[in-house]
């Protein structure tokens, strides 16, 4: 994973359950078929009541078309990111529609270790409310040597907190591979 990852944040708010960010009737297509598994991608944060759940600029749409890749690349979210029921594919979905990080005041504890254990997606924490100082369509670069988060527009620069031990799973491809990687299983 790169040390520095540039992109769109696309703002969301408080308590975005796994129904908003993959709605169930999406879960039948395939997470290991390649071309299939772009469906995940392409209904991303596509569950409603986005809007009510803080969606910004009269509810920009994360994914646009026929597209299965956003232009949204880091993900600005409240507390309690990802409540709701314990499927993995959420953040398999966030990550096939290219997502990178999410930077979240708190997380949903499965949603956090699926994001984790899958090696999809990497689980930030801020220090600060984020959601309501970026906006949807910032230019923003995610610092991973210091843990800070830097506004392009103007330079404002926010720590996030530093994420444990997590980092070197996510790189490695997910906690099975990291154990492989690391010599704890064969």
């Amino acid at each position: 994973m790169e040390k520095i990852i540039l992109g769109k944040a696309y703002v969301l708010g408080n308590n975005i359950d796994t129904d908003q960010i993959i709605p169930a009737e999406h879960l039948v297509y395939s997470l290991s078929d390649e071309e299939e598994s772009k469906k995940y991608g392409h209904f991303a944060l596509s569950g409603a009541p986005l809007p009510e759940a803080g969606l910004p600029g009269g509810g920009k749409p994360f994914i646009t078309g026929d597209n299965y890749l956003s232009e949204y690349s880091i993900i600005i979210g409240g507390s309690n990111f990802g409540c709701g029921s314990s499927r993995e594919h959420a953040p398999f979905a966030l990550q096939k529609a290219g997502a990178k990080a999410i930077i979240a005041e708190s997380y949903a504890r499965i949603f956090y270790r699926n994001s984790v254990d899958g090696g999809f997606v990497l689980p930030m924490e801020s220090e600060n409310k984020l959601n309501d100082i970026i906006k949807t369509g910032d230019e923003v670069e995610l610092n991973l040597t210091d843990y800070t988060l830097k506004r392009i527009a103007d330079n404002k620069v926010f720590q996030l907190k530093h994420p444990g031990d997590v980092l070197p799973i996510i790189e490695a491809g997910g906690v099975f591979d990291y154990a492989r990687k690391t010599g704890m299983i064969v």
